[in-house]
């Protein structure tokens, strides 16, 4: 059976670009700032808890981050932000997620909704929420996936209905990482009806997560621990200037909130604790297996940071690498799936939460919780999908 797909044309440019750049001197100074903070905040914080580092749920530490600048750093000082580049922000998450602190609280407040409040939302909307995100002090969580759905997002059926009160909404949205702790999420609902395209009719609403109606359910992973919820809503009202953007825009919006969720370092450095406990279980004098395994790993992770900072340094430059993200997301998801059983194929043991030994514990962990990880962000279908497209293969 012949082959049906379109071939693609070597001829023309590649319509991606991961164009070579490197952080800036400033970034870099940065860096022994965070390490130096880092070193002293989390001396006590213990192996396993490190592992979960961005489902890592600890508001002190949010604050004590927020105290110091590393939330919101790039947005407007008028909004409780410090104007920094997004290059200096890229090597504190960068240094958070390699030393595994717990990050989750302030989390997709700092790396997407504030952003996407900045560039989409409403003056009244930034000045009620992004002080309080750069104080680590407001948690946001987010409402695209819906059951049946998985992450295609144009099959949203969570309606907001226009009526005198504002807009009332029903149905559900599934894997709302944190909604039980946040006071806010960002929500994609369908708000108009299209026969032919799916992505026309959708709306973004900021919805305060307190109002009536509105009931969170948390879901236990595999290893015991409540991270993602469901999130129903049950004839809620949220107002007219809950609105984010224009009515109908939620596509075009979402798209480019995407990419700020697929790019950064948290795309391939969540089994990073694990990865250091490799090394040191390597020993200064490996064996030629494990040291050609490590050598590989760390080749990899070397060539998705270079990709990674490139979209940074894209996004800095205010475009949108949508296809870009989608690439070092997929890749990224491979690359933190396979360290747990290149562990496991290296130095054998018997991975368990309460293992005496760190690797093992750290190892049991991440066993269990990696199979999310080709799931968070769009799954890996969808975001081949993506590149598919955008390649004009399909």
């Amino acid at each position: 059976m012949r082959n049906s797909a379109p071939a693609m044309n070597l001829a023309q440019p590649l319509p991606f670009s991961f164009e070579p750049t490197g952080l800036p001197p400033e970034a870099e100074r940065l860096r022994t700032d965070v390490r130096a903070f880092l070193q002293t905040e989390l001396a006590s914080l213990a192996p396993e808890l490190k592992a979960r580092s961005w489902s890592g749920f600890d508001p002190e530490f949010s604050k004590k981050l927020g105290a110091k600048g590393f939330i919101g750093m790039t947005w407007p000082k008028k909004y409780g932000g410090h104007e920094r580049s997004a290059l200096e922000r890229y090597v504190v998450i960068e240094e958070l997620l390699a030393a595994g602190a717990p990050v989750a609280a302030h989390w997709v407040a700092d790396r997407q909704s504030g952003p996407l409040l900045l560039r989409f939302g409403t003056e009244e909307q930034r000045r009620l929420c992004l002080p309080g995100i750069a104080k680590g002090e407001l948690y946001f969580a987010i409402g695209m996936s819906e059951p049946d759905s998985g992450s295609d997002l144009a099959s949203v059926r969570t309606r907001a209905t226009k009526t005198n009160e504002g807009w009332r909404v029903r149905g559900t949205k599934l894997w709302s990482s944190g909604a039980h702790r946040s006071q806010y999420m960002i929500a994609l609902f369908r708000t108009g009806e299209s026969a032919d395209q799916r992505q026309l009719g959708l709306t973004q609403f900021l919805v305060d997560l307190s109002l009536p109606g509105i009931h969170v359910r948390p879901i236990d992973d595999l290893t015991g621990h409540r991270h993602f919820n469901e999130v129903v809503f049950d004839d809620a009202v949220v107002p007219d200037s809950a609105v984010i953007g224009s009515e109908g825009q939620g596509w075009a919006q979402v798209t480019a909130e995407l990419a700020y969720e697929r790019s950064g370092p948290e795309r391939f450095l969540s089994s990073m604790i694990l990865l250091k406990h490799l090394v040191e279980a390597a020993g200064p004098d490996p064996s030629e297996r494990v040291a050609v395994a490590l050598g590989r790993l760390t080749a990899h992770l070397q060539t998705l940071r270079a990709l990674s900072i490139s979209v940074a340094t894209q996004l800095q430059r205010g475009a949108n690498p949508a296809l870009e993200a989608a690439i070092v997301k997929d890749l990224g998801a491979l690359f933190e799936q396979e360290i747990p059983q290149i562990a496991h194929d290296l130095f054998g043991g018997e991975p368990a939460l309460d293992a005496v030994d760190a690797m093992m514990r750290v190892q049991a962990y991440l066993t269990q919780i990696s199979p999310a990880f080709s799931l968070r962000g769009g799954t890996r279908e969808i975001l081949r999908g993506i590149i598919a497209r955008g390649l004009g293969l399909r």
